[in-house]
């Protein structure tokens, strides 16, 4: 049977909306090249160097020497230990926490859904800056509310940010409050999308709420949950922030993060570029292993 070819015509219209397409995409290939390909691989790079400020930026190769370095380095340990707490605490607590919440308004009438939508995700649209000042005079140890609270009650004063054991957790509970907004929001829409039909059939024929929530409910909301945790995976390892307002990573290197401690080294204390970058890959291998490790795991081992 013999094949007809397309006119001539549309294939010049196909090659010229072809072109079309790949022109309007020009600024945005631009824009990720230049901001974000580039700066990725001269990171690499120069995490094999010895740049630094003091010589302008333009090291020499000195091979592995700041990763031997660096897995050799203390403080660089006690920041790694303290930003895997804050992944391992802050990555379930909202995942599980947003969910719990969505699971309970979804089904609100739609002013009071909104109601509750928008008291949740205002820590998210408020600045950062704003947000950890107005935490840092509450976690205050002479004239903060916290303090003010339980001395009120007859209770002693917490140093708060001022300890060592303390100021990890305190970290946390501001991260855990800024981070909850957004997945709330996607729960409170993936839980609408779920098919009533289903949820329906189940409890005619006598499911639980739980078994319902499992059986139909969970599935559904698998994608939604793995960007969750995805997301604020990745937002935990670049927590930086917080820490430079708050407690600047003490006391005693007690909050210091992977990414802060890169930023001291880079721009405060050694001003020593090359170090630095060696932190950033590291630090970058590691939030791609967890990621995928999440991804492998919430999609059943399997990938589509």
């Amino acid at each position: 049977m013999a094949t007809t070819k397309a006119p001539k015509r549309s294939l010049v219209l196909q090659r010229r909306e072809t072109v079309v397409s790949y022109l309007f995409l020009l600024p945005a290939l631009f824009f990720f090249v230049g901001f974000v390909i580039y700066p990725m691989v001269m990171g690499v790079i120069t995490s094999f160097t010895d740049a630094s400020l003091a010589n302008g930026g333009q090291g020499t190769f000195i091979g592995l020497s700041n990763y031997i370095r660096l897995f050799q380095d203390k403080i660089f340990w006690k920041s790694a230990l303290n930003t895997i707490i804050i992944v391992v605490v802050s990555v379930p607590c909202v995942t599980a926490f947003s969910l719990w919440v969505g699971s309970a308004i979804y089904k609100m009438r739609s002013g009071a859904r909104s109601f509750f939508r928008c008291v949740f995700y205002l820590p998210v649209v408020t600045g950062s800056v704003a947000v950890v000042v107005v935490w840092k005079w509450m976690y205050a140890k002479y004239d903060g509310l916290f303090n003010y609270l339980i001395t009120a009650a007859g209770g002693d004063a917490l140093p708060w940010t001022e300890s060592a054991t303390m100021a990890i957790w305190c970290v946390l509970i501001i991260l855990f409050t800024t981070s909850i907004g957004q997945p709330i929001v996607l729960y409170v829409a993936a839980l609408g999308n779920v098919d009533s039909s289903l949820v329906e059939a189940a409890q005619v024929d006598g499911a639980t709420n739980l078994q319902v929530f499992w059986k139909i409910k969970w599935p559904s909301v698998m994608p939604t949950t793995l960007y969750v945790a995805i997301i604020t995976t990745i937002n935990s390892f670049q927590c930086f922030a917080l820490i430079q307002l708050l407690t600047r990573g003490g006391p005693n290197y007690s909050t210091s993060t992977v990414m802060y401690l890169l930023y001291q080294i880079a721009f405060e204390t050694e001003k020593n570029f090359g170090y630095a970058d060696a932190m950033g890959v590291v630090l970058a291998i590691v939030i791609a292993i967890f990621s995928a490790v999440q991804f492998k795991v919430m999609n059943g081992g399997t990938t589509e």
